[in-house]
């Protein structure tokens, strides 16, 4: 990270033993030099989740994660790097300069500020809740929907006296000054001058970033005046953006992690019912359309969304206004559908926890709920409500990208609007074309789906590159070594020779990096897939220096037996110089024979 020195970062993860940290929230035990336990990041019923102390330094070898301290702060949190190393440096008591970090000093200290505002105003509003007269409105709701105790600590639930200036008086009596409590969205300015406040007799609802951090609220209201907003929200802050958090991300995201399947309500007390019932992998968008970023943010955490949204034509229209962003954000989708009259939070009340959950599992593919949700909203039976269900069926599956997906579902909804199967595929197709087209494209001829790239799969390194890697990562005792007498031409392998150019590259001070700190050199994430993979996995080698340097030699006469296959190539060419060639095949196979010596003492070949 930019700003960062290589030596800040090595006394901050030093300081944090790997094990401690690990050991904390995953059950492990000893298996020779290294610790295994079930892994955080994916179901498994037998132990793949190495850590090797020796290295500071982890690897699942059933889903694929590995990597130092700080990559699993931030894969088990789904936090960015700076705040790991910032997390990371208060467990150690280590003091860091806050101006190394991007969008720090002055704007660090705002924001510190506006979140110790959000949290005392949290602290404030709570007691509200339980102590004062005034609430005994939002108490009789809470208890009216069935929110019990247990759920108003855990999400903090509050109540902001009814007055104008309670807030006011509450900041000036802890030292905020109005223009930190204006920029917190928490008090507005009069045009006559002073300020009021902007939640009143409303119940208070916290929204937290991923770290449990109080960022803003939302506020219902709990009187029956039709003219005042049910809701009222917290402005964009320095700390809040709207469109880029879910409400109760931070208490959902272990269930979500654990379930791989994120559970979407539109309401946060939908959010809270689900929670209370036992679906804790449930979160709710923060009273808006559902966003790109929020979809993004899922993304980090699981691959599939259940959507599940009132049955009323609101709730209908934002499941399907749902489905762009998800699509690009490559999630999966499928609809819970809510009988009517009922939201989650009522049909939960209602039937129970376990219907619901059943409700959840059965709940179906995001193009058959939008099929059966088309025929239901055209005539099916005349050909203008054919044609708009084709229409908006075909611009829908074009927005996967997925060919698969478009055949079987343009198959499925001719079917059922009782089209031959033989062209509807076809006909679907050129729906989807005429519908994105512009003016300007018209006579342009292009596919109606966009062309997947198929992944080019990385082939594995040797078995002899493999065990110099191997090798070179077990201990520094033979790098100097090494160093002096591997040919990095003799490597194939772009990831085994990245890996090792960094190891083989001693830092000033003559020192060999570690293998966690090559994490912090290396960006490509399969060359530190094969990193962490290679330093983590446990080896007892009776001769480390003999296996090495036999296998070396044999790394290098494998690189002259594809030079003399090369030469021998050339040789065929009508245009060739023969004796030039033989020239070289001879110093090549005594090459071959001869025993390994320094690379400067070798002329080239």
């Amino acid at each position: 990270m930019a700003g960062i020195s290589d030596s800040t970062r090595e006394q901050i993860r030093a300081a944090n033993d790997i094990i401690e940290v690990i050991g904390a929230v995953v059950p492990l035990k000893r298996a020779g030099t290294n610790f295994v336990g079930l892994c955080p990041f994916h179901r498994e019923k037998s132990p793949s989740f190495n850590v090797s102390p020796a290295k500071q330094m982890y690897k699942c070898f059933g889903c694929g994660k590995g990597g130092d301290v700080f990559r699993f702060l931030m894969d088990y949190e789904n936090i960015p790097f700076p705040d790991a190393m910032r997390r990371l440096a208060e467990r150690a008591h280590i003091v860091i300069q806050e101006d190394n970090f991007p969008g720090s000093g002055e704007t660090r200290a705002i924001k510190d500020k506006l979140l110790t505002v959000h949290e005392q105003i949290t602290q404030r509003w709570q007691t509200a809740l339980n102590s004062d007269p005034g609430a005994q409105i939002a108490r009789d709701y809470l208890a009216k929907r069935r929110v019990d105790d247990e759920s108003v600590k855990l999400f903090r639930i509050g109540y902001a006296p009814d007055a104008w200036d309670d807030t006011v008086n509450w900041a000036r009596g802890k030292g905020f000054e109005p223009e930190l409590m204006e920029t917190a969205g928490l008090i507005i300015r009069k045009d006559a001058g002073g300020h009021y406040d902007r939640f009143r007799g409303r119940l208070m609802f916290p929204i937290c970033d991923e770290q449990g951090r109080v960022v803003a609220f939302s506020g219902r209201v709990l009187s029956g005046d039709e003219k005042i907003a049910k809701y009222v929200n917290s402005p964009e802050t320095p700390i809040f953006t709207k469109g880029r958090l879910i409400f109760g991300l931070d208490k959902a995201k272990r269930a979500i992690l654990d379930r791989q399947v994120a559970v979407v309500c539109e309401g946060q007390l939908d959010m809270i019912a689900c929670y209370g019932a036992g679906v804790q992998n449930t979160v709710a968008p923060q009273g808006t359309a559902f966003t790109g970023d929020q979809a993004r943010l899922l993304k980090r955490y699981t691959k599939e969304v259940v959507l599940c949204f009132d049955s009323d034509n609101a709730g209908l229209k934002a499941a399907v206004r749902a489905l762009d962003d998800l699509i690009q954000s490559g999630l999966a989708i499928r609809v819970a559908q809510i009988p009517a009259p009922h939201d989650p939070d009522s049909f939960i009340k209602e039937f129970g926890a376990a219907a619901f959950t059943q409700l959840i599992e059965k709940a179906v593919g995001f193009f058959d709920f939008y099929l059966d949700l088309l025929c239901k909203q055209n005539d099916v039976r005349t050909d203008r409500g054919q044609r708009e269900v084709a229409i908006s069926m075909s611009t829908a599956l074009t927005k996967t990208g997925d060919p698969h997906l478009f055949e079987r579902y343009a198959r499925k909804a001719g079917q059922v609007l009782g089209l031959g199967a033989i062209n509807v595929v076809e006909g679907f197709r050129q729906l989807a074309k005429q519908a994105r087209k512009s003016p300007r494209q018209e006579s342009q001829a292009d596919d109606a789906l966009p062309q997947e790239e198929p992944e080019i799969e990385r082939p594995k390194p040797s078995q002899p590159e493999l065990w110099i890697l191997k090798l070179a990562l077990l201990n520094d005792d033979h790098l100097e070594w090494l160093a002096a007498h591997l040919d990095f031409h003799w490597l194939e392998h772009p990831d085994v020779r990245a890996i090792l150019e960094h190891r083989l590259s001693p830092r000033d001070d003559g020192s060999w990096t570690a293998p966690a700190d090559l994490l912090h050199s290396i960006e490509d994430p399969h060359t530190q897939n094969l990193l962490t993979q290679e330093s983590t996995e446990a080896l007892k080698i009776a001769d480390p220096f003999k296996l090495l340097s036999d296998t070396l030699l044999r790394l290098r006469n494998l690189y002259i037996d594809r030079q003399l296959n090369q030469i021998g190539g050339r040789m065929a060419d009508a245009q060739a110089n023969i004796a030039e060639l033989m020239a070289q095949q001879r110093a090549l196979r005594a090459a071959r024979s001869a025993p390994l010596t320094p690379i400067s003492d070798t002329a080239e070949f």
